[in-house]
């Protein structure tokens, strides 16, 4: 089968059995199917997926798994850093142990004060023009989202993420918090673990964010997701592709970024493992003053082939990671 037919026959399936499993193995598949497409047509990768629309994109900083001391200086002494290596957007998640069922108690609303405070500091550092994004990753309810949400109008955000679980249940919710977070002049975000065209257009068409994130490891590979940022682009909905992941990802969704209609913003990973730069070979993906760019078209770069560094990663065979929060959020 020639490969530019694999990618109508391999699709992400949100109704898969598998589950994100699966769907992750099929959005890799395809992923390596863009390389192998870019290498055997002699193009850069992006020229495979489309028009080429922009040459760099601005990144944000996601310093929240970097920043191991998880005290307001904490996350100050991390973006510093990241400030001082160009980056002028940011993300963190300070609600840690925060459960939707524990959000309304005592220890939930200590939990909270404290990840506003976090946010308080950083936007006390920062200059007034500096993004600042906060990531909730499902942990609250609608009351708490709400009143956390108010409570952070003097930070002022640019973006709140992921406040509630992205059931059929909790659209109601979603879109009265989308309407708070509105009025504040805050963008709702979310869907990141969403599958496929078919689940965005439901997104799309309910009206539930101003930005949506899809992640090239989850949603069906670069085609997919550039058909899902055309469609958001259609419906008014911002496109700023999650990837809080490795430098393959971040290479894939670099490529798409580049093609895509609108791109805000591309997530990226900050100061957690020198790995991230060593594993990764051919091609450039170390930010230059917060954005990373794609070299020239015509220029023996625009060709370039990322491979990883297999020695090196035999030194690091994988490895289990326990559950995280998601069997608690009743998804």
């Amino acid at each position: 089968m020639a490969l530019s037919k694999v990618c109508d026959q391999v699709r992400a399936a949100p109704a898969s059995p598998g589950g994100l499993v699966c769907n992750t193995v099929v959005s890799a598949f395809l992923q390596a199917i863009l390389s192998l497409q870019s290498q055997h047509a002699g193009q850069p990768m992006h020229a495979v997926l489309g028009p080429l629309l922009r040459d760099h994109l601005p990144l944000y900083a996601n310093i929240n798994r970097a920043t191991s001391d998880r005290s307001p200086a904490g996350f100050v002494a991390v973006a510093r850093q990241a400030q001082a290596q160009g980056f002028t957007r940011f993300k963190i998640a300070p609600f840690d142990g925060l459960t939707p069922a524990l959000c309304g108690s005592s220890q939930g609303q200590a939990i909270i004060h404290r990840g506003i405070d976090c946010l308080q500091a950083l936007r006390d550092a920062m200059r007034r023009e500096v993004l600042l994004m906060v990531d909730c990753h499902w942990r609250m309810d609608e009351a708490r989202a709400l009143s956390t949400l108010a409570l952070l109008e003097p930070v002022g955000l640019h973006w709140f993420e992921c406040p509630l679980a992205e059931t059929h249940a909790n659209w109601p919710a979603l879109r009265r918090i989308r309407r708070a977070a509105r009025q504040q002049g805050v963008l709702l975000a979310a869907a990141e673990t969403q599958v496929g065209l078919s689940s965005f257009q439901a997104v799309f068409e309910e009206a539930l964010y101003d930005l949506v994130m899809p992640d090239v490891k989850y949603c069906g590979g670069p085609w997919e997701m550039l058909r899902i940022a055309q469609q958001a682009h259609v419906h008014g909905v911002q496109f700023s592709p999650h990837n809080p992941s490795g430098p393959v990802c971040t290479w894939q969704s670099l490529q798409v970024a580049l093609v895509a209609p609108e791109c805000a913003m591309l997530e990226f990973q900050f100061a957690e493992s020198d790995l991230y730069f060593s594993v990764n070979q051919g091609v450039d993906i170390d930010p230059h003053r917060g954005h990373l760019r794609q070299p020239g078209a015509g220029s023996s770069a625009s060709l370039a082939v990322q491979r990883l560094d297999e020695s090196l990663l035999a030194q690091h065979p994988y490895q289990r990671v326990p559950p995280g929060i998601e069997p608690q959020l009743n998804r």
